[in-house]
């Protein structure tokens, strides 16, 4: 607990500056920003990975403790509505990096393919894809990230050294990422060798610290991805982290599967959840250290909803804070994800967000901020008024979705109406086997009463706007 105060001081000292945004109800001065006048910000995003909504206290939990992240939510913007890129990982976090949603993206799935080293790797982002990365290395920045890649491998044209990334930390591949004791990691385009007894998160917590040293010495503003591969399954961290949670659940050991067995499966969630807010605070405390923290946007998030992998029991925690669904359903809880930015100064402390945004929002917030073109065929629009309360948000028409696994699946969210099809796949075989549900978030945010057959014409408009919501992608894998 030794870095919990670290937000609380932030706050103190936030509350003597000019804010903006709306704190609970109350207008504070906005804070112009004005890139050439001021630094660059230093942006951090910690991504987790299959992080339920309900699994931080911010949003609900009770049962695990979550100080630091919930100390984000104190001393910044807490959004509500805030979607991931899609329901599993790959997609999700190459919206993430480019700004387009997964019926543009240039991955739009977790398929992957062995490569010359003998590796599965997931496919590769196209390389004319311009990502977040590139944008801010246009603009002076150190950009590193540590933790999952999971979209190709090095050498290729679309792999983590060609999009705009200086330095890399971690798993590559997905399926490496599976396991936390791994034989193997990479730096840049160097394997490292490993004896199976490092715990992986734990080294690229380390890197991602070191890089932010290294980018303070160099004098450069800097972008880290921390991306954690916490609390995905398998189920295990060091003995001494478990510690303090064995005995406290009722347990149904996990006989393991391609996942190793874990004999409190329960346990083991929960100290994982521990951990990443512990390293949370740990690089709140580093921002502090170097003397980062007051110029530095903290963003934290998850790539998609809770796993039920590994032993993982997410009805036990309210690990999708009741939503319905789980990672790869386009319900809320295979989708709705926490989204907590502190920026001092600019983002009043406290503030909480009902804007309707998604992981294709960033980039174009990002560039927003340090003036810089969009790309082109970019989705997104910039949530930065909402952040800031300079300016009137805009807002987006619809939300488009769509899922490549489990029969295909697609989905439209337009104001708080939800279409969701299933069995997409059949639309070039069997349409009588497509299906549809309707829900009104607004009444029915657990999406308990499909309400399609009462209300056809709202199915038929969001229909259309599924039907024009994707462009085919070149992999046939990814097409309806």
């Amino acid at each position: 607990m030794k870095h919990l105060s670290e937000w609380g001081l932030l706050m103190a000292a936030a509350a003597a500056m000019p804010l903006s945004g709306t704190a609970r109800g109350r207008k504070a001065t906005p804070a112009p920003i004005d890139t050439v006048a001021r630094r660059l910000p230093n942006i951090v995003f910690v991504l987790t990975d299959d992080l339920g909504i309900g699994d931080i206290g911010a949003y609900g939990q009770r049962t695990i403790p979550t100080p630091h992240i919930d100390s984000l939510a104190r001393a910044g913007m807490q959004f509500m509505q805030h979607y991931a890129g899609s329901t599993v990982s790959a997609p999700s976090r190459a919206v993430l990096l480019t700004g387009k949603h997964t019926g543009h993206a240039g991955v739009r799935g977790n398929d992957g393919r062995k490569l010359e080293d003998g590796t599965t790797y997931d496919y590769s982002l196209p390389a004319e894809e311009v990502t977040v990365a590139e944008v801010l290395k246009s603009k002076g920045y150190a950009t590193g990230i540590t933790g999952k890649w999971g979209l190709g491998g090095y050498p290729e044209e679309g792999g983590v050294g060609n999009q705009g990334f200086d330095y890399f930390y971690g798993h590559q591949a997905q399926v490496d990422a599976h396991h936390y004791y791994p034989k193997k990691l990479y730096e840049n385009g160097r394997k490292i060798e490993l004896d199976g007894t490092q715990y992986s998160d734990e080294l690229t917590t380390q890197h991602a610290l070191s890089f932010i040293d290294r980018s303070v010495a160099a004098g450069k503003p800097f972008f880290l991805e921390f991306a954690t591969t916490l609390p995905h399954a398998e189920l295990v961290l060091p003995a001494e982290e478990m510690k303090p949670f064995e005995g406290k659940f009722q347990e149904t050991p996990f006989k393991g599967d391609w996942y190793g067995a874990q004999a409190q499966p329960r346990a083991a969630f929960a100290a994982m959840v521990k951990r990443i807010d512990d390293n949370v605070g740990r690089l709140v405390a580093k921002l502090r250290e170097t003397g980062q923290l007051d110029n530095t946007i903290f963003i934290f998030s998850s790539d998609n909803g809770t796993h039920i992998e590994g032993g993982h029991d997410p009805n036990y925690f309210n690990s999708n804070s009741l939503f319905r669904g789980t990672k790869r359903d386009l319900y809320e809880g295979g989708i709705r994800t926490p989204f907590i930015v502190v920026w001092p100064g600019h983002i009043a402390p406290g503030s909480v967000s009902y804007h309707v945004s998604a992981f294709w929002d960033f980039l174009p917030t990002v560039c927003d901020i340090v003036d810089a073109e969009v790309p082109k065929g970019v989705d997104g629009i910039s949530m930065l008024p909402e952040w800031t309360g300079e300016g009137e948000q805009p807002k987006h028409d619809h939300l488009y979705f769509e899922f490549h696994e489990e029969g295909g699946k697609q989905a439209v969210i337009r104001d708080n109406w939800k279409l969701i099809r299933l069995n997409a796949k059949q639309l070039s075989g069997d349409p009588s086997k497509v299906r549809y549900e309707l829900y009104n978030l607004s009444r029915d945010p657990k999406e308990l009463r499909n309400v399609a057959s009462e209300y056809p014409g709202k199915v038929l408009e969001l229909q259309r706007l599924m039907d024009k919501g994707r462009t085919q992608s070149k992999n046939p894998a990814w097409n309806f």
